[in-house]
């Protein structure tokens, strides 16, 4: 199963608008991807109150994974939607 690593650089971490960004991202992608803190257990990265219970903020890291087909261009999507300020 592909893993990838991303620094989340959102201001506001994955709460509120960066974390609508980014779980309508994973949810149209063609695979099913799981992301997680370093320390923690993977949630469903097209679940919002998922992402809302992991409680990441700008600068921390995660780790995102998929299985399937296409899972590691699914990753790399997501992974370069993480590293941007989804703020603005």
């Amino acid at each position: 199963m592909p893993e990838r690593t991303a620094v989340v650089a959102s201001k506001a971490g994955l709460h509120a608008r960066p974390a609508a960004v980014f779980v309508k991202a994973a949810a149209e992608q063609p695979t099913k991807v799981s992301i997680r803190k370093p320390d923690g257990d993977p949630v469903d990265a097209s679940s919002i109150l998922s992402i809302m219970t992991l409680g990441v903020e700008q600068g921390d890291q995660v780790i995102l994974s998929a299985e399937g087909e296409k899972a590691d261009a699914a990753l790399d999507t997501l992974v370069a939607l993480l590293e941007r300020d989804l703020d603005e």
